[in-house]
């Protein structure tokens, strides 16, 4: 076995586990709580559709002249979203394609009117059922107006013989919520500097090449996450650009591919021993996550390419090859996942039988299923960010990361005492009167050796041939 930086992992009693999963959990709960007493997360506006068009204008060719509520920064992002209804309650499942133009304008802050673009031409589909799907219009990523003028007309649903109702809402973030974004991120910030400050200081006594495969990933999850909570976050509202929202969206898909590296790695590296080649040991791994990184970034670069050019712009709707590039992103997933078990698997079946490579395997596992499952609750119930009343979700998924790396990196760091306690351990002359019936041996001298009661079968022998000797 490699010698190691000490953790304050093998420390830990089973009541300290219990507190430390118990202040993860109230942490996390706390995060839940602001959520659920804070602000809703969209700020929405209806119009009746009757009501915008011209005296002898059908509803169902408009066209229709709509005017955006008063915009800040602090609004951060535009919908125009429009909502139909059929009449008959009585109708079955349908489809109904048809055309949709587009035509946008800017009003400056002295009043005057600006031409954003051309009129915009898509194609969409009328899908109703119980009741009818909502249709996005157009989406404004970044705000350069404070307010904007919109003509909409529809082309195709002339033909359909049941009276319709159309409604537009436009729907853009809370500014209450977006101020209590910036202090929320501020906070995770601040609290994440000092845990990555304090990380590296309780490392600093032991060389990099005794840390541990989860010390060294630690070194780097936390620069990481500092980046995934956004310490530029601010500028988005000083600097009227696509920049900074891009740029957190490279952070956030940055953090969470670097996240399942980190699981990959660790359940691989903590049975084998030893050097661990980059091109058996990491490469196919960088494969497999680079994948669904490259995927990610794709899928957010093209979007915010062609919104930039096409407010209306759609890429679930408007990609050819969209389906497709799920599929692709899925089968990834899946391969990962199932070389996720099989390393758990493996790790978990060879070392059953070893103290401290035991420890480490079933606190990592305990803690991260706790967390995978909290997530995937929190998936399921965040259906569609347009639909959020509550920022619950939105702020609970970033409690929850924060705390995990927090948590993980109070078990990984070595204790106050682990230099002498580990200088001590490997000094001969002191091992002996220190060592309890209850504590497993520790250090370079006795690392190699098979327990017994606690004791190593060398110290015994040592201790009889001694005695004989005598």
């Amino acid at each position: 076995m490699e010698l190691l930086a000490p953790m304050r992992l093998y420390t830990l009693s089973k009541r300290h586990f219990v507190l430390v999963f118990v202040f993860f959990l109230i942490c996390f709960g706390l995060t839940v709580f602001i959520g659920i007493a804070g602000p809703k997360i969209i700020a929405e506006q209806e119009h009746n559709g009757d009501q915008l068009l011209l005296k002898n204008l059908s509803v169902k060719t408009g066209p229709f002249n709509l005017v955006s509520p008063p915009l800040t920064t602090y609004n951060q992002q535009l919908w125009l979203t429009c909502v139909m209804q059929a009449e008959h309650s009585n109708m079955g499942d349908f489809q109904q394609p048809f055309e949709i133009n587009v035509e946008l304008k800017g009003v400056m802050q002295d009043a005057s009117v600006m031409h954003i673009n051309n009129i915009h031409q898509k194609s969409r589909t009328l899908h109703c059922g119980a009741k009818c799907d909502e249709i996005i219009v157009l989406h404004l990523g970044y705000l350069n107006y404070t307010q904007y003028q919109v003509m909409v007309s529809f082309k195709g649903l002339e033909n359909i013989t049941y009276e319709i109702k159309i409604k537009f809402v436009w729907k853009t973030y809370n500014p209450t919520f977006s101020q209590v974004e910036i202090w929320f991120r501020f906070v995770f910030v601040v609290l994440t500097f000092m845990v990555t400050c304090m990380f590296a200081h309780s490392l600093r006594k032991f060389s990099m090449r005794d840390w541990g495969i989860e010390q060294k990933w630690m070194s780097i999850l936390l620069p990481l996450l500092l980046l995934y909570n956004d310490p530029f976050f601010p500028l988005s509202f000083l600097v009227n650009s696509w920049f900074p929202g891009t740029l957190d969206t490279f952070f956030q898909a940055l953090f969470l591919c670097a996240l399942l590296l980190f699981w990959l790695c660790v359940y691989h590296g903590i049975r084998v021993q030893g050097e661990r080649k980059c091109l058996t040991f990491y490469l196919p791994k960088l494969i497999i996550v680079g994948l669904l990184w490259l995927s990610a970034v794709t899928l957010g670069i093209w979007q915010t390419v062609n919104e930039l050019q096409d407010p209306t712009y759609q890429y679930k709707v408007d990609i050819v090859n969209f389906q497709g590039m799920k599929v692709f992103f899925l089968i990834v997933v899946a391969l990962y996942i199932l070389y996720l078990i099989f390393l758990v698997v493996r790790a978990c079946s060879e070392l059953k039988n070893m103290p401290y490579s035991d420890l480490r395997l079933r606190f990592l596992t305990a803690l991260t299923f706790v967390v995978l499952v909290i997530s995937m609750v929190i998936l399921y119930l965040r259906n569609d960010s347009l639909t959020l009343d509550i920022p619950a979700e939105f702020l609970s998924f970033y409690g929850l990361l924060n705390f995990y790396l927090y948590t993980l990196a109070f078990v990984y760091s070595p204790s106050k005492n682990a230099l002498y306690d580990s200088q001590l351990k490997d000094n001969p002359a002191f091992s002996m009167l220190n060592d309890s019936d209850d504590e497993v041996i520790y250090g370079s001298d006795y690392e190699d050796m098979p327990l017994q009661n606690g004791r190593a079968i060398k110290a015994t022998t040592k201790y009889q041939d001694e005695s004989d000797s005598d």
